[in-house]
């Protein structure tokens, strides 16, 4: 009988080797994607994802939008508002006045690091909140009031 690798405590030495990776890798920001986790060690999709659990359990990891995992550093913050609560803060630390233009989706995309139909998204949310104009191809989007105050502009 051949001798086989127990299923059992898999995702707990996966864990462990993204661990040792993290320590001796102080550049190191975000985790392998669980594509590549499966392919280079032979694993399915659930223990890599148990293998991260652990990692977030340990408060090494946690996930991010996209499906993807950040690594934690002690003494390192992260921006856990969301992408709308972010882009409305532009208009304060760019000191933006009603009237305004506002910044392309693009801009924000790489400013974020996100993808443009996510910009987009949130774009839109703060469009209905009445933040911002409606943008559209082409069209510049203004700013119409500033966030925390109720003082809209008339277009």
């Amino acid at each position: 009988m051949s001798q086989q690798a127990s299923p059992r405590g898999t995702f707990l030495k996966i864990a462990d080797a993204l661990k040792a990776q993290i320590e001796t890798d102080p550049g190191m920001e975000e985790l392998p994607s669980l594509g590549d986790l499966t392919s280079d060690h032979g694993i399915s999709r659930g223990v890599a994802l148990r293998a991260f659990s652990v990692l977030k359990e340990q408060g090494l990891a946690e996930p991010v939008p996209g499906g993807r995992w950040r690594v934690v550093r002690a003494g390192q913050g992260y921006d856990r508002r969301t992408l709308v609560e972010q882009i409305a803060d532009v208009i304060s630390t760019d000191k933006l006045a009603v009237g305004d233009p506002f910044l392309s989706a693009s801009v924000l995309s790489d400013r974020f690091g996100v993808s443009r139909p996510t910009v987009s998204k949130a774009l839109d949310k703060l469009e209905t909140a009445g933040l911002l104009s409606e943008g559209g191809q082409g069209k510049v989007r203004t700013v119409r009031a500033l966030p925390g105050r109720e003082e809209r502009s008339q277009s």
